[in-house]
């Protein structure tokens, strides 16, 4: 039968409707092939759709409703119940961007969706200067559940540091940009805004962060002792860098999976972590200023100002109102961040998002301690633990 309005059928008819098996090409060129009652499509078929999707399973009076198994044209990948042409009751969605989800629909919605990323750990995470620290990650639903439905979301981390404009001397310790490396602060939810700081890659443990920049075809590190500092996914333009931060990685694998990069982590039941991560020195065009100045020249420390990168400057800030009490000024190569107030940034960049959402960003308020102080560092999971 061939319609006026376009498309043709070829198949079984009963008093002129279509009934039985048969073949529907309509106007739009869309194609089913399965079986027909009173005219429409019901019991099993197998349709192709004008956008490329592809559809096998079980059909109710011309909706999709029972089992079926939907290939997007994207590559995303949907098996399990039907009701009313949408997803509903249990099912499988295999994202293009290879993220999971398996657990209960409604409506054509997840019911167990992931909607916010969570860094646990306390309020404020106070890490010892050079030392390195775990994060771990959840992924929760609204009402704070795990979303252990949930795998194979990509989540970057990068840092920054507190964005501090202050006089000629302050009671924290901050960084003076060049003109050429200035960037828009960024905003977050502690009070204050931060500039972008880079993430520092131990040479032991996984791949070298050149072989993985080269590997990568990123242009090369500038390299110099003791380690490279890496900058953070939010410097210099926007930039993708690998951070080469070890943890489950192996010099055979660099990330979760193949397409994740060494600053990443692929989720698993809802959760990840990030080993080993550790703040970088201060990167080319960061000079680090340190209070009280003029303080530390009257102590016999390096006159006012600040040295350039590669300098050496105070390992630690001098308590307020003096010098170190033992009057002694120790210096030391800029090896690794300076005492202060930093900020841990944990982005999801599931690519394309996952089921067109993309989570908001995390954030962690990490305070970084001078060598000596009598305040140990908090540990992701844990409360803080009592001096020694």
């Amino acid at each position: 039968m061939k319609y006026k309005a376009g498309g043709h059928y070829e198949g079984e008819f009963s008093h002129g409707l279509r009934e039985g098996h048969g073949h529907l090409v309509d106007r739009d060129g869309q194609a089913y092939w399965g079986s027909f009652h009173e005219n429409k499509r019901h019991s099993r078929g197998h349709m192709v759709f004008r956008n490329g999707d592809k559809y096998e399973g079980d059909w109710v009076r011309d909706q999709r409703q029972g089992h079926g198994v939907l290939c997007r044209a994207d590559g995303s990948t949907y098996e399990g119940q039907w009701h009313s042409d949408v997803f509903s009751g249990l099912g499988n969605m295999t994202h293009c961007s290879g993220a999971i989800y398996h657990g209960m629909w409604i409506n054509g919605h997840p019911v167990a969706q992931a909607k916010r990323i969570v860094i646990l750990g306390p309020e404020v995470m106070d890490v010892a200067q050079g030392s390195s620290f775990t994060l771990n990650i959840q992924l929760q639903q609204n009402n704070g559940e795990v979303a252990r439905s949930e795998d194979g979301r990509v989540l970057k981390i990068s840092a920054g540091i507190r964005y501090v404009q202050l006089p000629a001397y302050s009671e924290v310790s901050f960084f003076k940009m060049d003109k050429d490396k200035r960037e828009p602060p960024i905003q977050t939810p502690f009070g204050f805004d931060c500039i972008a700081y880079p993430l520092w890659s131990p040479k032991s443990g996984g791949l070298e962060p050149r072989a993985a920049l080269e590997s990568a075809r990123d242009p090369p590190l500038l390299t110099g002792d003791p380690g490279p500092a890496l900058p953070s996914d939010t410097s210099w333009g926007q930039r993708d860098m690998l951070s080469g931060l070890p943890g489950e990685t192996s010099s055979s694998s660099r990330g979760c999976e193949p397409h994740c990069p060494e600053d990443c982590r692929c989720v698993k039941q809802g959760c990840a972590r990030f080993s080993d991560v550790r703040l970088g020195p201060p990167p080319p065009g960061y000079s680090p200023i340190l209070f009280l100045d003029s303080l530390r020249e009257e102590a016999g420390c390096r006159p006012r100002g600040s040295p350039g990168p590669g300098r050496t400057m105070p390992a630690m800030q001098d308590p307020p109102g003096g010098s170190r009490p033992d009057g002694a000024a120790t210096t030391e190569p800029a090896a690794a961040a300076f005492p202060g107030e930093y900020v841990i940034m944990i982005r999801d960049v599931t690519d394309p998002p996952f089921l067109g959402h993309t989570l908001p960003t995390a954030f962690k308020h990490l305070r970084v301690l001078g060598k000596g102080t009598d305040q140990q560092p908090h540990f992701p999971g844990e409360g803080p633990e009592s001096p020694s």
